[in-house]
């Protein structure tokens, strides 16, 4: 089974009855290579859903989620009065990177998002990326495969990521531990959020116009560069909303 959860993450699902055999975890890691190679645009898990997993091949997965990120859920039918139920347990979950974990992505460059985005959707990425500016020196434009990140002097420094689309429109993803404050500020605004992407800690947003709720982007921005160790002048300028927007035009 294929599925996909709201972060465009997809899990290729092995699903067995009886115990995990070699076989199984075999076909698992077979699957999860294959879909990965066909739409390489996408974030994989492989999940191994069996009856029963043995300490010995559970030691094994154990081994592989290093390198492959794997799930793996026993799975037990349990009878109450004349009903069966299903009662799933998950025994290994994938491994959640450290703060200062980054993806490994292929380089690339502005003509390849040119080429795979839209103009309107690039500009609108430049107009953002003014925002962030405006209180961390030294940064630049990051061109990667999967997303548009940032450099702070030649080293990547990825609290907030890009990725154009086709459409007029950008998913900023924003690397901040979800907090109470984080979420009220969002649910008071007009942003539209996709979802909070737990394995990388990340708040997701689809934003479609430069003048969007910028005081939230604007305090989820600073609140993800303290995270990660830079420091916000107390009086800083924020950019005008008239220059981000002579920008679009």
């Amino acid at each position: 089974m294929l599925m996909q959860d709201d972060s465009n993450t997809r899990y290729v699902v092995e699903l067995q009855l009886g115990k995990t055999d070699e076989t199984h975890i075999i076909r698992t890691i077979e699957y999860w290579d294959n879909e990965r190679k066909r739409y390489p645009n996408y974030k994989y898990v492989a999940v191994i859903i069996a009856e029963e997993i043995t300490n010995r091949f559970f030691n094994v997965i154990s081994l592989f989620n290093g390198v492959i990120p794997i799930i793996a859920i026993q799975l037990k039918a349990i009878r109450i009065n004349d009903d069966f139920g299903l009662f799933f347990t998950t025994v290994l979950d994938v491994a959640t990177p450290d703060d200062d974990d980054e993806e490994i992505v292929l380089p690339t460059s502005r003509q390849d998002w040119a080429s795979r985005s839209s103009s309107e959707s690039l500009r609108l990425t430049d107009a953002l990326f003014s925002r962030i500016e405006s209180f961390a020196p030294n940064l630049s434009l990051n061109y990667n495969k999967y997303y548009i990140g940032l450099k702070q002097s030649g080293v990547a420094n990825n609290f907030v990521e890009f990725e154009p689309k086709k459409k007029p429109n950008v998913i900023v993803k924003v690397k901040l531990r979800k907090n109470q404050e984080a979420d009220e500020r969002i649910a008071e605004s007009n942003l539209d959020e996709l979802s909070y992407d737990k394995q990388w800690n990340q708040y997701r947003f689809r934003v479609k116009d430069a003048t969007e709720d910028l005081p939230t982007l604007d305090w989820l921005f600073r609140r993800a560069y303290e995270q990660k160790g830079g420091v916000v002048p107390t009086d800083e300028k924020t950019p005008d909303i008239a220059d981000d927007v002579s920008e679009l035009n």
